[in-house]
């Protein structure tokens, strides 16, 4: 009978085998930004999540949100994320206009896509309102539901185009700190 090895304690060593043995279906970071931290989190498809650290009550729920809606096999792999750091560093950096990243949008309910489609196609630094947007993606009376869709809590809609919301209008602009307005 061959004899079996214990475990390791390490908790890091685990994570290492973990993830060398069975990769994890979502893998998630933190990015710091100009703008606060940012969580990350992306699937063989794609950016699934973009949305600030301290927001519903930090990274936990939203975590958990990926591993309910997207896989279990969530784990913490900033290396799987570069891509998305050097295009953020870049946009803040102010030589990116538009993001090149793969989306999952496993987490957005199909209004928030629709929405998230007529706001991506809004150019650079020109304006719309949430009453045009909803009117565009063909609900013209859900203005006010129309601000959902780029604030999409742990979407990648920040990723299409950043976005700075002020009152009634969509600006795809610079990123200011939130309670600031970038124009």
């Amino acid at each position: 009978m061959t004899p079996l090895t214990p475990p390791t304690a390490d908790p890091a060593a685990a994570v290492a085998r973990f993830a060398a043995t069975a990769p994890a279906d979502v893998a998630y970071a933190f990015v710091d930004s100009p703008v606060g931290t940012l969580v990350a989190a992306r699937t063989e498809r794609g950016l699934a999540c973009l949305a600030y650290e301290d927001l519903g009550g930090g990274a936990d729920p939203l975590l958990e949100r990926l591993a309910t809606e997207v896989s279990p096999r969530v784990l913490h792999a900033p290396a799987r994320l570069d891509d998305v750091r050097r295009e953020l560093d870049e946009y803040f950096a102010g030589s990116r206009t538009a993001f090149d990243l793969p989306l999952d949008f496993a987490l957005m309910k199909p209004f928030a896509r629709k929405i998230l489609a007529v706001t991506a196609r809004i150019p650079f630094g020109v304006t719309s309102t949430y009453g045009e947007v909803a009117a565009e993606a063909g609900s013209p009376g859900a203005g006010r539901a129309s601000d959902t869709g780029p604030r999409c809590r742990g979407a990648p809609a920040n990723s299409i185009h950043c976005r700075s919301i002020t009152g009634q209008i969509v600006t795809n602009s610079r990123v200011a700190p939130r309670g600031t307005s970038s124009r």
